[in-house]
């Protein structure tokens, strides 16, 4: 598609979307969720305008995932149990790497683990993959500390990330999980280990119960839960964050419209990741980088960046504050 110029001699309508994640350059703010994205998207729309695509997390070793149930709908969002299913780095590196770079835009790699040393063999597994950057999923639960989330361990999560870093020169970021006290800590300790960006934040946990079964309807009990009615929470996490990093955020929970966006720019974030909304609409990610324009039009702004970090409050965020 041929850029114009918008009134003279302003930014082209590419330009206006450009935005940033540390030493990354995206095209626009807007990239799938982990696994919410594949190759096979392509047949359903233009992937290749993506800000950038994010992986599906990859583990060194092969895993079969969680039992079924996997994924349900609830009344206001969607849990799922998945459980991350992965072949393994090794298959994955030449079974699915190929067609995600053909996808033609730049490749984040999720990396995940059950244990610190486990994101640092993954990362070693695909030294010299041709990826933009590795999203590390510390919200694997740590089997070191009897299932408990990694990510839910500041001092965790900064030795994992010292310890990708250390094998590896390619900007990190790292998803946070929001089921702790405070996701500022978490945070702080990812920029700790040598995060260049941080993902506000995961799923929340969340249960579903068949009534007449007297049993819950995901097959692990328990699933991560997202989608629209998360987007009030997540925005609190991310202003709040954004007050005690000096790293780019990505917004990630309940996005759903180009609007959505804007507000996770103005609360503080970078960029933002789409999750839920593309199991019905697989096409949502196009249609809001189309309409972004529009709305930096209606914001009476120039460019995407224009917007970050512009929130006006007289509050000051507390990474305690649950409550108004």
């Amino acid at each position: 598609m041929q850029e114009v110029s918008l009134d003279g001699p302003g930014p082209t309508t590419a330009e206006r979307l450009v935005t940033r994640l540390g030493p990354l350059t995206l095209r626009n703010p807007v990239l799938p969720a982990s696994g919410c994205f594949g190759p096979e998207l392509a047949s359903v729309m233009p992937v290749d305008r993506l800000g950038a695509a994010v992986t599906k997390t990859v583990f060194s070793d092969v895993r079969s995932g969680n039992p079924a149930h996997r994924i349900t709908e609830t009344r206001n969002g969607m849990l799922n149990s998945v459980g991350i299913p992965s072949i393994g780095a090794t298959r994955w590196r030449a079974e699915t790497l190929p067609a995600l770079l053909d996808c033609g835009v730049p490749l984040v790699i999720s990396l995940g683990g059950l244990a610190e040393a486990d994101y640092r063999r993954v990362a070693e597994d695909l030294a010299g993959v041709p990826a933009a950057a590795f999203e590390l999923n510390v919200s694997c639960p740590n089997l070191e500390a009897g299932g408990v989330e990694l990510g839910a361990d500041p001092a965790a999560v900064t030795r994992t990330v010292a310890g990708v870093r250390e094998v590896t020169d390619l900007p990190l970021l790292v998803k946070l999980t929001p089921n702790v006290a405070s996701v500022v800590e978490l945070a702080q300790a990812a920029v700790r280990g040598g995060a260049d960006a941080v993902v506000v934040a995961n799923t929340f946990v969340g249960m579903a119960i068949d009534l007449h079964r007297r049993r819950p309807v995901i097959g692990n009990g328990v699933g991560g839960w997202s989608g629209p009615a998360a987007k009030p929470l997540i925005l609190r996490m991310v202003w709040q964050v954004a007050e005690a990093v000096d790293v780019p955020i990505v917004g990630c929970g309940g996005i759903t419209s180009a609007h959505d966006v804007a507000e996770y720019l103005v609360a503080g974030a970078s960029a933002v990741q789409v999750g839920t909304a593309t199991f019905t609409r697989p096409q949502i990610m196009t249609e809001i980088i189309a309409d972004l324009p529009r709305v930096l039009d209606e914001l009476g702004v120039s460019r995407v960046t224009e917007l970050i970090g512009t929130l006006q409050s007289d509050a000051r965020p507390s990474p305690e504050r649950t409550t108004p």
